[in-house]
């Protein structure tokens, strides 16, 4: 049940990380429309893009953790024997789990600091910078125990895209 749910998010993100990238583009398109057709460029497309880069990477970073899309070395871990492959997996996977833990404190201390504050070139909190990082480090921290749980029980995660 939990590898269902973790599944569920890991589409879910790879969803709206696809839907964010599509609205990058969208808001780049207005912005060069804004600037060479109507020779008034809409200063907010910008500001909008960025922060929708750093959700469409969040998501995508978690996804990422949960797939084992990042970048390892796998074949030093491969060459282990099976005892010690097993213990070293799961000690990479605690160790990503503490990081995405350490993502959400950071995240929710600058996003708290800042949130009182407002974006020069959006009617958003400044804060709202920090989101995503809160965000992928809450999935990161669930994906890592999905990682650690099926590692215990001689189980592989399967990927969300398949």
């Amino acid at each position: 049940m939990y590898t269902r749910l973790c599944a569920t998010l890991a589409r879910l993100s790879l969803g709206l990380a696809v839907v964010g990238l599509l609205l990058v583009i969208v808001s780049v398109q207005w912005q060069v429309f804004g600037r060479y057709i109507l020779n008034d460029t809409p200063t907010w497309a910008e500001a909008l893009a960025m922060l929708l880069v750093l959700f469409v990477t969040a998501f995508g970073l978690a996804v990422g953790v949960r797939d084992a899309g990042h970048i390892g070395l796998e074949s030093m871990v491969a060459l282990l024997p099976e005892v010690w492959r097993r213990r070293v997996e799961l000690l990479i996977h605690a160790l990503v789990g503490l990081f995405g833990a350490l993502m959400v404190q950071g995240g929710w201390t600058w996003a708290s600091a800042k949130w009182g504050e407002k974006k020069p070139m959006l009617p958003v909190p400044d804060g709202i910078d920090y989101v995503p990082l809160i965000i992928a480090g809450v999935l990161i921290v669930l994906f890592s125990i999905e990682h650690i749980l099926a590692n215990l029980q001689g189980k592989v995660v399967e990927p969300a895209w398949n």
